[in-house]
């Protein structure tokens, strides 16, 4: 899971929450950053999140299934209109 976060943008992002706290409580700006720190890193742990590379992987994957999707229903529908069409007459 580590290897997906993305610590410098973590540390940034509770920067950044510690820099909306009221100036009277600013007194334990370091305390509450590293405390946004921790409950981030926390929540980040308990999504089931996938690497870019392993979701580029499985878009690949859905984008050829598709693709194969679409074949075989163009090949049904024509053999269908096959079956559909009127016999040629006998002679």
């Amino acid at each position: 899971m580590s290897a997906m976060i993305d610590f410098e943008k973590l540390d940034e992002l509770a920067r950044r929450l510690s820099s909306l706290v009221p100036p009277s409580l600013r007194d334990s700006r370091e305390e509450l950053q590293e405390n946004f720190k921790s409950v981030l890193q926390s929540g980040l742990a308990k999504l089931d999140l996938v690497t870019r590379e392993e979701f580029e992987v499985q878009r690949a994957v859905l984008l050829r299934t598709r693709e194969k999707l679409d074949e075989l229903q163009r090949t049904v529908a024509d053999l269908e209109s096959q079956i559909d069409a009127p016999a040629p007459p006998r002679h």
